[in-house]
């Protein structure tokens, strides 16, 4: 690219990330506050372009295109401006002579506050595998308080996968799956199912290639082919809509590469795709349903109603697989404001974020076993609902005990529980739980816990419990001696 075309693209960029926030935020300010912030974001490029000037990335382009290319991500997902700021502002701390002080002093608490939970621990005493602990506990800590942190370093993380090319192999694979180990399952939890899969396809792109390209071809062939029969199916159900009043957009969503993807690739068509199908009012989506089951036969079994109770991780919607003609086909029916719950989780406007029980997880993580406990993090994103003797839902990691279950409630029960009753049957405390169970603990009069309750137990926050009860045992007999 010649200087000109970057100072086009720069350009571009710069005013597409005004006019998103414009139309997110414009309305909800009065002219004086929006002007500020304007000059606000405004003052964030100019620090960025000259606190960046002369960098350049791997591939030769001008190192500003990356903090630009992370503030256009997050404006076009709804992020504020002093989020779009710290976007801008990301690596200056870290790759520039510029301070956090000055960061401070020059715009506010707030962005500083974020730019520093997205710059790196650094420290020359220390090795590579100790500072990246480091700077995820940090990362962590800061989320905790505000966990707007964590969506950016996925934007940033999704643009460094995007552009990783120029990187020798090695670098690119330990960035893949750092990603894959801790980012995933962190975007997973704030319900965030776009940059889940990207920043997985992303990530295993870079670690198996040739099965990517392989899954490619056969997801191209497979669109080329089915294109003339997926119009006709979208008229029949829109004709079907149009019969009964209802306004929907109908959108085509084909798998993102994936190992699972990959394996199933060989199925064809039913594994690969997703006709969405968004409409206005959640009635309207009961309607669509009915509807479309009056087209083509419905497949039993098949059938998910995650509007009325949404999935652990806030995901809403109908699902459901017919078969049209001859193809078996999967539809997902959704209104238009729960579509954007789903694509950005915790930045959707008007998502309700449970973020007592995402500190939780993330304190459990940080007083784990290591540094930083990536093991429970990735066991904690596959999970089952179980219920409490009055119906409350209860989410934990699947292959849960009933001692994880006990501790999840309450410490007190945990360490109190003497056994259980799963649907009404008698388990001891190391029964593990399937989804759907419905489960009652029965107590002890005296509190206990056991070594080989580390064994039995999964959860993080059983785990520190249990080993924070055997430590207080061993301290008082050693100071009963």
């Amino acid at each position: 690219m010649t200087g000109t075309d970057y100072e086009r693209k720069e350009k571009r960029l710069i005013e597409e990330i005004m006019e998103l926030l414009v139309t997110h935020y414009g309305g909800g300010l009065n002219e004086d506050d929006l002007d500020r912030k304007i000059e606000m974001l405004e003052q964030a490029i100019q620090v960025a372009k000259m606190s960046h000037a002369g960098q350049f990335r791997k591939s030769g382009e001008p190192y500003i295109f990356h903090p630009l290319r992370v503030a256009h991500l997050a404006a076009r997902n709804w992020m504020d401006f002093a989020s779009i700021c710290a976007a801008m502002l990301h690596d200056v701390v870290e790759d520039t002579p510029v301070t956090l002080a000055e960061v401070e002093a020059a715009f506010d608490y707030e962005i500083a506050f974020l730019v520093n939970g997205l710059t790196k621990v650094t420290d020359e005493k220390l090795s590579r595998e100790v500072l990246r602990n480091q700077t995820y506990r940090k990362q962590l800590l800061t989320a905790i308080q505000d966990v707007r942190v964590l969506c950016l370093k996925f934007w940033d993380r999704i643009d460094n996968l995007q552009t990783i090319g120029a990187l020798d192999p090695e670098k690119q694979s330990l960035i893949a799956e750092e990603t894959r180990e801790v980012y995933v399952p962190l975007a997973l939890h704030l319900g965030m199912g776009y940059v889940t899969s990207e920043l997985d396809a992303l990530s295993l792109r870079v670690l198996y290639p040739r099965r990517f390209e392989r899954y490619q071809e056969i997801m191209e062939a497979i669109r080329e082919k089915l294109q003339p029969e997926l119009r006709k199916i979208r008229a029949q159900i829109n004709q079907a809509f149009e019969s009964q009043k209802i306004e929907a957009l109908l959108k085509d969503r084909w798998r993102p590469f994936s190992i699972a993807a990959a394996r199933a690739a060989s199925q064809g068509f039913p594994k690969l795709y997703t006709m969405e199908i968004d409409v206005d009012r959640t009635l309207d989506a009961y309607t669509a349903l009915g509807l479309i089951h009056g087209l083509y036969p419905p497949i039993p079994g098949k059938l998910k109603d995650y509007l009325n109770v949404p999935s652990q991780y806030g995901f809403q919607a109908l699902q459901t697989t017919v078969q049209a003609g001859g193809y078996r086909l999967r539809i997902e029916i959704t209104t238009h404001k729960l579509a954007r719950f789903n694509r950005a989780g915790v930045l959707a406007p008007g998502f309700v974020f449970r973020k007592t029980s995402f500190q939780e997880l993330m304190k459990s993580l940080l007083e784990g076993e290591s540094v930083f406990d990536t093991e429970s993090l990735r066991l904690a994103s596959t999970t089952i609902q179980v219920y409490t003797p009055r119906g409350e839902r209860i989410i934990l990691p699947e292959g849960s005990s009933l001692l994880d279950f006990a501790f999840e409630i309450h410490e007190e029960l945990g360490l109190h529980a003497a056994r259980g009753r799963v649907n009404g049957k008698m388990r001891l405390l190391k029964a593990r739980l399937l989804d759907g169970d419905q489960v009652e603990i029965e107590r002890a009069s005296k509190p206990r816990a056991l070594p080989k309750w580390l064994e039995w137990s999964l959860t993080p926050k059983a785990r520190n419990s249990i080993r924070r009860y055997l430590r207080s045992r061993v301290r008082e007999e050693q100071s009963a001696d």
